[in-house]
């Protein structure tokens, strides 16, 4: 230990039996616990602007007393058992703190959440949660490389204040990743925490108490709770197996003042449909008649097998209405703690300026890190591995359903179509 707060009583006691009381105090209040180490007497002498000598003095007097252990070449530490108080001791102190009952506070919650805490995907043996990547198939060895990189040779006046938006090297790489693989141009990039994130940042910059927001009938609690924390009022549209009911939305935009729609339109959670192309243009041409904004929620582009995925809403974007959502989460791991939006320059500084009021500095040598990983490209390199490594395992438990299926078990299940190639049904 290092440090250790004392208070000085200030008494007409000697110094060293100033300084014991203290250490004992600080002990009997929990400030330090049993058998944990305690600062050097030259430390703590300097720390106190005393001789040294004092305050091993103090030490001898804790140890004469119980309370410290010293030990050859290792110092000083709390004792591992504490000196017992004499029963006498015991009642008076239990008395005392009878009578000085302290009535704890009772905090009045502006915006109250009644969801319970969210358990976390380690605690469990077998985790079933959609779109979690395999943690063990990252390459934290290269990485580390990579990080190592952004530390030994920092661009250090990125390191201050300023560039809230992200780290520009980053913001290049994502930019030219998004205009090559999901064909998104004219659009500035502003990098988050992750999607939960950007969702709230959004809800509080263009959601008023009362509006109606527009959500897929099934969908993501969290999403939903952004929302709602904003005090908006959720519409469902009805949803098929092709999507979204387009009818239906049309009704509702048509009947109510809609200020926003919220879309998974190429792996819809948790449903995994991808919405047509037709039914993508019916949407925007809604949006654009009915001005409201869409929010395209891109979670999990990469993983497409045997097909290459539809391009985003926001890669044909003329309104310039479409806010386009991805993160690094499925790619990498939900740890990283890295997201995009990708909007039209108009919306740009009301975002930022938000976002600066909840953290006004990004986190530089994170994303110099992946910035460098992407330009070296690694971060492709890890795509393609992986995504052959799911396509084996997605394979592996179709067979395996389809066996049960043989076998005489009574189950149907579906393959979808972006997912493996052509809809097959089972049962």
């Amino acid at each position: 230990m290092k440090t250790l707060n004392l208070t000085l009583n200030n008494s007409t006691k000697k110094l060293y039996l100033q300084i014991a009381f203290a250490i004992r105090y600080a002990i009997e209040s929990g400030n330090v616990v049993s058998s944990e180490k305690l600062p050097s007497a030259r430390v703590l002498a300097e720390q106190l602007a005393v001789n040294r000598h004092t305050v091993m003095a103090a030490y001898h007097e804790l140890v004469a007393q119980g309370w410290v252990e010293a030990r050859h070449r290792q110092g000083y530490s709390v004792a591992a058992i504490l000196p017992i108080f004499s029963t006498k001791n015991i009642n008076k102190n239990l008395k005392n703190n009878q009578e000085k009952v302290v009535q704890r506070h009772i905090w009045r919650l502006a915006k109250s959440n009644d969801n319970k805490a969210m358990p976390t995907a380690s605690g469990y043996e077998f985790n079933f949660a959609g779109g979690n990547p395999d943690i063990n198939l990252f390459p934290f060895n290269e990485f580390r490389g990579f990080m190592n990189q952004a530390l030994n040779r920092p661009d250090i006046k990125e390191l201050n204040y300023g560039h809230n938006n992200g780290f520009s090297p980053f913001i290049h790489e994502v930019s030219k990743y998004l205009r090559r693989v999901r064909s998104i141009t004219n659009k500035e990039i502003i990098v988050v925490n992750g999607t939960q994130e950007a969702l709230y940042i959004i809800a509080q910059v263009l959601i008023k108490t009362g509006d109606k927001i527009a959500v897929e009938s099934l969908g993501y609690q969290l999403t939903w709770n952004a929302f709602n924390n904003a005090g908006a009022e959720l519409i469902a549209v009805k949803q098929t197996d092709q999507g979204i009911d387009i009818d239906h939305l049309e009704q509702l935009v048509k009947t109510q003042k809609i200020r926003l729609l919220y879309l998974t339109p190429l792996h819809q959670y948790p449903t995994t449909t991808t919405l047509a192309m037709s039914k993508r243009k019916k949407i925007y041409q809604l949006a654009q008649q009915y001005n409201f904004p869409i929010i395209e929620d891109d979670y999990d582009h990469e993983f497409h097998y045997n097909s290459q995925p539809l391009a985003p809403m926001a890669a044909n974007d003329p309104s310039g209405l479409v806010i386009y959502l991805s993160s690094f989460s499925k790619i990498m791991f939900p740890g990283i703690r890295l997201g995009l939006i990708a909007v039209d320059k108009s919306l740009v500084l009301p975002i930022v300026n938000y976002r600066a009021l909840l953290n006004h500095k990004v986190n530089v040598p994170l994303q110099d890190a992946v910035a460098r990983r992407m330009k070296d490209g690694g971060f492709e390199r890890h795509l393609r591995k992986v995504t052959r490594h799911y396509q084996k395992r997605r394979h592996y438990m179709v067979e395996l359903l389809s066996q049960f299926i043989e076998d005489g078990l009574e189950i149907e299940f579906s393959i979808p179509a972006w997912w493996y190639g052509a809809v097959g049904k089972y049962w």
